[in-house]
């Protein structure tokens, strides 16, 4: 098997847009949740969620603009962020070598509801006839394809809340196997809209701490309510070694392991003892070839519920035993919010970063400890630390898991 390694990070995120920026975020633990305005929240349960506020059009051109969904939009402009950070150029992308993964978890949301008050407020003659591709989730790996001329393998595995990891642990797999030597690979996600935010506070799922808003989103803590829905993308550089050896590129970490679940249980609820989840962890780590015992660090997918966050935790136990106490354990949607399909992608971004730079992200919002959950959720404040293997946890409705293990590279 290839061995393959990540070369370029293109995160898209309420607390920075671009790697050093979405680093420097986490590390000083800032809030990236903010009060909607762009649309009425008054008659929704939740008025707050992790958006991108940064004017992104004028990375884009008029026709980008017009004619791609806002999904679309996060995905090119990540994708654009991981290639020069990569050190990349079109014309080396430009190949049959050259693939894409880049899922989207719900796809042209927005695109949906603007067709369809315009079929409803005048005719069906004003919907777009670009509002098909606008909404189906392919089109991020598809325009990226586009724009970068990369001729190989492309997919779009679609998991709900563990698209990002999916999609990355498939484009591991391909290298793997010597399908591409080269794979962009990640997910987006832009469902900050009112079909969205109303849909998931009618189901209990979000936080409704309005008066709080930087504050709710807790993962592990006793006062925890629900989730606060974020928006991004998230895309990595993936390549075989011995390709990004021979161009000289800088190796962030090795992908070493991956490894999905499904808990054949619940349509949102996480399996009893989170069994599932456990089950996806323990593979992965098999997969890396390692012992739990290796691991030093794990970027929990964390939400902020109170079944989920149990869950998380027991299965942790599960799966490390006693050195489940001596981990460091962290969740960064306490920072960006939950990105639904694209919470993966940065998530993975911020467990390699964890690998290369020494420094592990903090869980913000650290206020009150959950006696169950007792673990080292690295509160508030992040740490120094060196890590040889950090594991990603991804989990998803439809009891949908997906876990892949990053190596430090020597």
């Amino acid at each position: 098997m290839k061995r393959v390694v990540i070369t370029g990070l293109g995160p898209l995120t309420s607390i920075g847009i671009g790697a050093e920026n979405y680093h420097r975020g986490q590390l000083e633990g800032k809030n990236g949740i903010s009060t909607i305005t762009n649309f009425d929240t008054s008659d929704i349960a939740s008025h707050f969620a992790g958006q991108i506020l940064e004017d992104i059009t004028n990375r884009l051109d008029r026709k980008e603009i017009k004619y791609w969904d806002r999904f679309m939009q996060f995905a090119v402009i990540a994708t654009d962020l991981a290639v020069i950070d990569a050190g990349l150029t079109k014309e080396e992308l430009h190949s049959e070598r050259v693939g894409t993964a880049i899922g989207s978890g719900i796809g042209g949301v927005g695109a949906w509801e603007t067709n369809f008050n315009l079929k409803y407020e005048k005719n069906a003659g004003r919907i777009s006839p670009f509002f098909v591709p606008m909404t189906i989730c392919n089109l991020a790996a598809g325009v990226v394809s586009m724009r970068y001329g990369a001729l190989g393998p492309s997919s779009c595995t679609v998991t709900a809340c563990s698209t990002g990891t999916a999609n990355i642990g498939d484009a591991y797999r391909v290298i793997q196997l010597g399908e591409a030597e080269v794979m962009i690979a990640g997910s987006t996600e832009a469902a900050c809209t009112i079909m969205s935010m109303a849909g998931f506070a009618n189901m209990k799922a979000l936080s409704f701490r309005n008066d709080s808003p930087e504050t709710a989103s807790r993962p592990f803590q006793k006062s925890r309510d629900g989730f606060v829905l974020g928006e991004g993308a998230g895309i990595v550089i993936m390549e075989e070694l011995e390709h990004a050896k021979k161009r000289g590129a800088r190796i962030y970490a090795e992908v070493v392991g991956f490894s999905t679940s499904a808990d054949a249980y619940h349509m949102t609820n996480p399996a009893p003892e989170g069994r599932g989840a456990a089950r996806a962890m323990r593979n992965a780590i098999h997969n890396a070839g390692i012992t739990p015992k290796q691991v030093g660090y794990v970027n929990a997918h964390g939400t902020s519920t109170p079944a989920g966050d149990l869950a998380e935790t027991q299965a942790i136990k599960a799966v490390y035993g006693d050195h489940a106490y001596k981990l460091a354990v962290s969740s960064t949607k306490s920072m960006t919010g939950h990105l639904l399909g694209a919470a993966g992608a940065i998530e993975a971004i911020a467990s390699v970063q964890a690998i290369y730079s020494g420094m592990i992200p903090p869980t913000i919002n650290q206020i009150d400890p959950d006696p169950e959950l007792d673990l080292d959720y690295v509160p508030n404040v992040a740490r120094e630390q060196k890590v040889d293997y950090a594991v990603s946890n991804s989990f998803a409705f439809g009891g949908q898991n997906a876990v892949i293990v990053f190596k430090r590279f020597d």
